[in-house]
């Protein structure tokens, strides 16, 4: 029987006949966080539904986000409380409910450095919790003195922190979540195509009838009619209203900068939240390594490859490095992303970018077409029932509400057993029992599918890649969608960021794995280990 979830070379073939042969209810337009969200939410509620993506899954903002589902504490000092409130429902529903594998409690300390913050900051906190809708899993803030804060965080400097209050957000993996999403979506019926570029909007009259894509992989174009377009193209959303004759809107793309290090950048058992020179620095553990970010600055260059500067890498070593007793330095860098926000701009110009709001907004028009731009990744669901609810209210039927809320996601049931079994699983597919909760919190109760389709070759380990086994490869091509290299290395796992080479060094045995899956002749896996190491060049200028 056909996995209905599974992305592969074949399924996309089928879901392309599929989403030229008919009139769908809805075509949705951006495969990140967003676009997959609306995706599965409209087919959860009985719609038919087709998502196109010009790349690949989350290749855009929701591979360079900062990686946790919060509440956003900075937004309080904002008074955006409505914001706060529905980003921490939202948060709770993600570790409790819909993809608990996928999603962690991480703690987070502020250090305290005057005597005046700790009743400011503490009363923050303790509001943050109150707007927390379950305790189960996610711990109450605490205070700390400066001997406390110490020792839970050895690397503060002494002379500079008073103390300290600990709180708690969840770590996400986003590119993996997105992909899980559209996993979903595609379980529940809707065609998924990746590398499929919007290049004209078809219409009927004034209205809106559908989209015309560019197939990357052939060159051909195809029409998929559809009753209503819902444009989740985050940077490029004006982009896409402005082929369907409209132009309602300006997003003002909001850079955000990170860099990963090395396990022994810092001493600490909790990441830190400290003021930076105009807004927040965050560092907290991502896996094996630390994660230090970000900058949120106007950005007017290429939408497709926005990359760290020296000077924001500087910034952000500058400003940790103001609350510990040894420096962070550049030597730690083990890799670094920079990602754009799709916010929505004013009339006018903002001065910065940190101004602009993180609430989203849907945008009607033209009749056929809605746009849901700005918000944040931990908002997306809501983001997305918003989308779907706007866009089906001209279908002329009655639609259900959104059900996403009690949805689970792609591997999410059972995944607490899968976990429990360890050791047997260990014995019985010859790998280190200490590796499955890692394969645990990449594929929750889909762990197992992924050992046994690796057979006895596919357990190994592939050197230079940052520990993982090579039926992960393989996996991410036949049932996550995958199709070049850097989808393999940068969006469903984390070796380009995570390996001191990037993973260079190992594209040629991953190219040797997967090329017979995609068909790749020799020189195809040639140009794609070319193609990748070119494009990773360019990612690590910075740290040259």
């Amino acid at each position: 029987m056909t996995d209905a979830s599974a992305l592969s070379p074949a399924q996309r073939a089928r879901h392309l006949a599929d989403a030229t042969a008919g009139t769908y209810d809805v075509v949705v337009v951006g495969g990140g966080a967003t676009g997959a969200g609306a995706a599965l939410d409209a087919a959860a509620r009985g719609l038919s539904v087709v998502l196109v993506e010009a790349g690949d899954l989350a290749a855009g903002t929701s591979s360079r986000s900062g990686k946790t589902f919060h509440g956003g504490l900075r937004y309080l000092e904002q008074l955006n409380v409505k914001l706060v409130n529905q980003a921490l429902h939202e948060r709770d529903l993600m570790v409790n409910r819909l993809c608990g594998y996928l999603a962690k409690p991480e703690p987070f300390l502020y250090p305290l450095t005057r005597a005046y913050e700790r009743p400011y900051i503490g009363a923050g906190v303790a509001l943050y919790d109150a707007m927390t809708v379950s305790r189960r899993g996610i711990p109450h803030h605490r205070h700390y003195s400066r001997r406390g804060a110490l020792r839970v965080a050895p690397a503060l400097d002494p002379a500079r922190v008073r103390g300290g209050i600990q709180y708690y957000d969840v770590r996400v993996d986003d590119a993996r979540h997105t992909m899980v999403l559209a996993r979903t979506a595609a379980s529940l019926g809707a065609a998924v195509l990746t590398r499929a570029r919007v290049v004209d909007v078809v219409r009927d009259g004034e209205r809106v009838a559908g989209v015309v894509v560019a197939d990357a992989t052939t060159g051909e174009r195809h029409r998929i009619a559809a009753r209503s377009v819902i444009n989740a193209a985050g940077v490029w959303s004006a982009a896409i209203q402005r082929l369907a004759g409209a132009e309602t809107f300006r997003v003002a793309p909001a850079k955000g900068v990170h860099v990963v290090l090395a396990p022994e950048a810092l001493e600490s058992s909790t990441g830190i939240f400290a003021r930076a020179e105009d807004s927040v620095i965050i560092i907290r553990k991502w896996f094996d390594h630390w994660m230090l970010g970000t900058t949120d600055t106007p950005y007017e260059g290429d939408l497709a490859s926005p990359r760290a500067e020296p000077a924001e890498i500087d910034y952000l070593l500058r400003n940790i490095n103001r609350y510990l007793r040894r420096p962070v330095a550049r030597e730690h860098i083990v890799g670094t992303f920079a990602g754009l926000r799709p916010l929505l701009a004013p009339a006018g110009d903002a001065d910065t970018t940190s101004a602009l709001s993180r609430d989203h907004s849907v945008v009607p028009g033209p009749p056929g077409m809605v746009t849901i731009v700005g918000g944040k990744y931990t908002t997306y669901r809501a983001m997305a029932a918003d989308a779907v609810d706007a866009a089906t209210a001209g279908l002329g039927r009655q639609v259900p509400r959104s059900e996403t809320a009690d949805l689970p996601l792609v591997g999410t049931p059972g995944w607490h057993t899968v976990a429990h079994r360890a050791a047997q699983l260990a014995t019985r597919y010859g790998v280190a029992e200490s590796d499955v909760p890692r394969l645990v919190g990449r594929y929750g109760a889909l762990t197992e599918e992924v050992l046994a389709a690796g057979g006895d070759d596919g357990v190994r380990v592939v050197p230079g890649a940052g520990g993982h086994l090579a039926a992960e490869f393989a996996y991410a091509v036949t049932h996550e969608g995958a199709t070049t290299l850097e989808d393999l290395l940068w969006h469903r796992t984390h070796v380009s960021f995570e390996t001191p080479d990037g993973g260079a060094a190992a594209a040629p045995e991953i190219a040797a794995i997967v090329a017979p899956l995609l068909g790749w002749t020799d020189a195809d896996r040639d140009a794609q280990v070319t193609a990748y190491r070119s494009w990773l060049a360019a990612e690590r200028a910075a740290l040259a």
